[in-house]
């Protein structure tokens, strides 16, 4: 912990504030740059503004803003009232803001009004329909403000209060509202400090949803650190890799393809360094091809540090910069106070190099489910969250997650796990983009199914060639794909998650 930095995100906004004041604080990609001191001021003021709306201290209040300065601002000047806070991904569509109005019921709703194509106002009011649901506000991007002199003054919390509903992104079942604190969000973000090396200097992309629960956690690692974020509404390639350039990012994230989409500018433009600042790539959130390390190497001189998490316990396994090779190529190791371990389906632990279900606990878990039902699966007896993915760890720790317990395909009564065969796929020329499902089949149980994207004007390869690629990098038969399908590009969520339940209602149940 950096000496003397408290531990709740208002009081961490006031620190920085006096700290460093005139240092900036997020940069966007219409070049507007605020620092410390003004980020601290604007916050009071739209508190202030908020209060006068009607917006109480303590009440819990939703909103839906693309990422933006002024959401930045929105977040602390809610924790300045004691708020909590229930962020709503922009991409979510009626069916998911319906459920989660109706069970998290905040107080108070503010939204975009129309961006990217959607009347945000005409999406609540029928996501919302006859029921009871709280009134809203409208941030076009302005936010009301009011003099801060009207404010309460701050109350001392109790010890680390729940103030933060994150919700999973549903792709299988309707979403789950995971409880946080501004504890829990600042054990994620000390635990990035020593895997990215930050220093004040560093210029961080924040080019996903802010919503999402890294928006937060990197907001806190900013005021923690003193570094700077370039933030983005939309990642459209052009405009956003044209400003992390301009203002000199460090650290590129947050996953695969933003890494793809980095790389394949920078072989476009050969003459110049896109990044001339850049340490490594970051982030996480879905598998990394192993041959995009060679790749971040080559083009840009950087490794690839990546992590794992999730919304429940998020930032919990990071690789470090200056690992070699072998180790980026895993999926990192425990961060500060977290512990890992790889269950049997007896119960029991694994040893080194077993697969079995990864479960994890540390200062970063979750405060349990707002449907407390949930909770009772959600842990095992020693406190210790059930991921529902399958990994193994090294002799050094190292954690490699090798599938998810719902990404199996079952052929024949062998498990085939889908990230392995997508791994080999993935490094076959003709590949841009892949994802393996299993397919239902009267024979087999489950077939192995590629979902293959082709770069632009690249010749398809056929399923007879990738077979033979999966027999040469030495595949068993079992796992080879059987069914082939391609696709103009993989559907994702905003975190760059592959939705695998759409491809298998698109291409199954069986040809």
């Amino acid at each position: 912990m950096r000496a003397g930095a408290p531990r709740d995100l208002w009081s961490l906004v006031e620190w920085r504030a006096s700290l460093t004041p005139t240092d900036p604080i997020a940069f966007d990609e219409h070049d507007r740059q605020i620092d410390f001191a003004e980020f601290r001021d604007w916050g009071e003021r739209v508190a202030a503004g908020l209060r006068a709306f009607g917006i109480e201290p303590g009440q819990r209040v939703g909103w839906m803003l693309p990422t933006r300065i002024e959401s930045l601002v929105l977040t602390v000047a809610l924790a300045r009232l004691g708020c909590s806070q229930v962020p709503l991904i922009p991409v979510y569509g009626q069916r998911e803001v319906s459920f989660i109005l109706a069970q998290s019921k905040p107080a108070w709703a503010v939204l975009p009004g129309s961006w990217n194509d959607t009347d945000y106002a005409a999406l609540f009011d029928e996501a919302r329909g006859e029921s009871e649901t709280p009134g809203w506000l409208k941030a076009d991007p302005d936010l009301p403000e009011g003099d801060p002199a009207s404010l309460p003054p701050v109350e001392p919390a109790e010890a680390d209060p729940t103030r933060w509903i994150f919700y999973t992104s549903g792709t299988t079942s309707d979403p789950k509202g995971a409880l946080h604190s501004d504890g829990t969000l600042l054990a994620s973000a000390i635990g990035l400090d020593e895997p990215h090396a930050f220093v004040s200097d560093d210029r961080v992309s924040l080019v996903f949803p802010y919503a999402h629960i890294g928006g937060p956690i990197l907001l806190m690692s900013a005021l923690r650190v003193g570094h700077s974020l370039i933030l983005s509404e939309t990642f459209a390639p052009a405009i956003v890799i044209e400003a992390l350039s301009r203002h000199g990012v460090t650290l590129a994230g947050p996953g695969p393809a933003f890494w793809r989409a980095y790389l394949r500018a920078q072989r476009d433009r050969p003459d110049r360094a896109l990044f001339p600042r850049l340490r490594a790539l970051i982030g996480g959130g879905a598998a990394k091809p192993a041959h995009l390390h060679a790749e971040a190497r080559d083009l840009f001189g950087v490794p690839i540090v990546s992590g794992y998490g999730l919304t429940e316990c998020p930032s919990l396994a990071y690789n470090h910069v200056g690992d070699s090779d072998a180790v980026l190529a895993t999926d990192g190791r425990a961060v500060e106070g977290v512990e890992i371990r790889i269950v049997g389906e007896d119960e029991q632990a694994c040893v080194a190099g077993e697969d079995g279900e990864i479960r994890v606990r540390g200062p970063m878990l979750f405060r349990g489910y707002l449907d407390r039902a949930l909770d009772r699966d959600a842990l095992d007896a020693s406190g210790f969250m059930r991921t529902g993915d399958i990994g193994r760890l090294d002799e050094a720790g190292s954690l490699r997650v090798t599938g998810r317990a719902k990404d199996i395909i079952i052929r024949k009564g062998e498990n085939i796990s889908a990230k392995e065969v997508e791994d080999v796929l993935a490094s076959h020329a003709g590949v841009a983009d892949v994802a393996v499902i299993g397919l239902p089949d009267r024979e087999r149980g489950e077939r192995c199914c590629a979902v293959v994207v082709c770069d632009e004007g690249e010749e398809r390869p056929t399923l007879d060639a990738l077979v033979l690629h999966c027999e040469r990098s030495g595949l068993m038969k079992q796992k080879h794909p059987e069914q082939l399908e391609w696709i103009a590009a993989l559907p994702r969520n905003s975190t760059g998650k592959v939705l695998k339940a759409e491809l298998r209602s698109r291409f199954g149940p069986s040809p």
